[in-house]
């Protein structure tokens, strides 16, 4: 059994290529998550809906993830450049509250930027599900991969390796869905195609995200429709 351990709790790890570094405050999108407090005292979600958090490209997926997946209900909060440890910190705040049946997941990817180690990002991941699934235990997780941004490029073979854990964590819990929507991002030769991305390398144009569409939404569709419909 992977064994899960909170921010406060994970100590700096030993990587392949060096020493990892431990996480640093959690605090630095305080304003991001107090806006989505105020928006939701002005008009509070449904419950029983599909919350979808993380980093900057769960973020700038907003203005369209809810056409995107429609039918399915689903409640944008991507907040800043987010880690997996900020988003396990945010939970009680920003997941928890909605009592969501289904929590989509996009962190790691500036994890593995800051030095995190792979292991440890897996373990904060299962720190996130029990505190989730402490308040909610019937709650489904998907978990996105790690992208291949051409920033990041070098990082990749890390991401793999975050990824791979990421999915074996899934694969060992039947209320866990790992997703891959970084395949379909490679070109023939196995390089980031850059239609892509925006001029930064790193966050994606509307072409990404309807990558993304068709990666995710199928997936969502099969485990979450049924539950839709009862709505």
């Amino acid at each position: 059994m992977l064994l899960a351990c909170a921010s406060t709790l994970c100590l700096a790890q030993v990587a392949t290529n060096g020493a990892a570094k431990a996480y640093g405050p959690p605090g630095r999108f305080e304003k991001e998550i107090q806006a989505f407090e105020a928006a939701d005292r002005t008009a509070f979600p449904p419950a029983g809906a599909i919350v979808c958090i993380g980093s900057s490209s769960m973020r700038m997926w907003r203005p369209t993830i809810q056409e995107d997946l429609a039918p399915l209900a689903v409640i944008p909060r991507g907040f800043g450049g987010s880690t997996m440890d900020e988003a396990l910190h945010a939970a009680d705040r920003i997941v928890l509250p909605y009592k969501p049946r289904a929590v989509v997941v996009y962190e790691g990817d500036n994890d593995i930027a800051a030095g995190i180690a792979p292991e440890t990002v897996r373990d904060t991941f299962l720190a996130f599900a029990r505190k989730v699934r402490g308040a909610l235990p019937d709650v489904r997780i998907y978990v996105l991969s790690g992208k291949p941004s051409i920033s990041r490029w070098k990082l990749w073979p890390k991401t793999q390796v975050m990824n791979r854990l990421l999915a074996e964590a899934c694969a060992q819990d039947a209320r866990s869905t790992f997703i891959d929507v970084g395949a379909s991002m490679l070109d023939a030769q196995g390089q980031p195609r850059k239609e892509l991305f925006k001029a930064d390398n790193l966050h994606m144009t509307r072409a990404g995200y309807e990558l993304w569409r068709d990666a995710v939404k199928p997936v969502l569709l099969k485990g979450e429709l049924a539950f839709e419909a009862r709505k």
